[in-house]
């Protein structure tokens, strides 16, 4: 079956008001920029998302943060966007903090079929005892808590430990960047590029992957490949403008030598 779709555009275009998406990406790292930009385009609104972060200012989710677009989302890390940290502090946004580990395994797990799991991260903290706050009014009020979460002791290599069940995440869309795709859906991440890219990949219903390079079914070494077809329903091929759209998130430079000191 090929799975290959022209243009971002079309992709995307039955995602629809109030969808719940996950996004692949870490920073600005393997980020489906132009799916999410697409997005915007189409106006769509009322979203639900799930993501390690929301990109930064005017990147990645920052663009569809910027327009209002997200009414609610799911993330681990919220430090290097304004915006994002804005909206949540001033009720306009919904924010479910959830541990890292733990929301990569919510992903990973919601794509196999589990639909919850027991994990001793958070165990003893609000992340269990419930109590986070999840959405303030305009003045700063806390109208929204996380609940309490099941627990269980597990005799764990002879020593009793609290656990917290969690459970799993099945959105209705993902949103994947691969360095190499095949028409079959077959991806291939490029270094720390692969990220969320998976596990958000495996979770989604409908999973929408841009790629770098598009190559035939079989020019992919099966060794290689690091997220089979099976998960992945459309396949977008960039352009080489849209390749060379790679921002540096922080850059660090040495202090330029000086006669003095060269």
């Amino acid at each position: 079956m090929d799975k290959v779709v022209d243009t971002p555009a079309e992709a995307v275009a039955d995602i629809a008001n109030g969808s719940s998406i996950a996004v692949g990406g870490f920073g600005v790292v393997g980020v489906p920029e132009f799916l999410i930009r697409a997005i915007r385009e189409q106006g769509t609104t009322d979203l639900e998302v799930i993501s390690n972060n929301a990109g930064v200012d005017g990147r990645g989710l920052g663009v569809l943060l910027a327009d209002h677009r997200i009414r609610r989302i799911i993330a681990s890390y919220v430090g290097e966007n304004k915006e994002f940290a804005r909206q949540y502090l001033s009720g306009e946004l919904e924010v479910e903090l959830t541990p890292q580990g733990t929301l990569a395994e919510k992903l990973r797990a919601g794509g196999a079929g589990i639909p919850a799991f027991y994990t001793i991260t958070g165990a003893g903290t609000q992340v269990a005892e419930g109590g986070m706050p999840w959405k303030y009014d305009a003045d700063g009020n806390v109208i929204k808590e996380s609940p309490a979460k099941d627990t269980r002791v597990f005799d764990t290599f002879g020593e009793e430990k609290t656990y917290v069940l969690e459970e799993s995440l099945a959105p209705d869309y993902a949103l994947v960047r691969a360095a190499v795709g095949d028409r079959d859906g077959n991806l291939v991440f490029h270094s720390s590029a692969r990220n969320f890219n998976p596990p958000a990949a495996q979770a989604g219903r409908i999973t929408i992957a841009e790629v770098e390079k598009l190559v035939e079914p079989g020019d992919i070494d099966p060794d290689e490949v690091h997220l089979p077809g099976v998960f992945v329903h459309r396949v977008v091929p960039l352009t080489a403008e849209q390749i060379a759209d790679k921002p540096i998130e922080k850059r660090t430079l040495r202090p330029t030598p000086t006669a003095a000191n060269a």
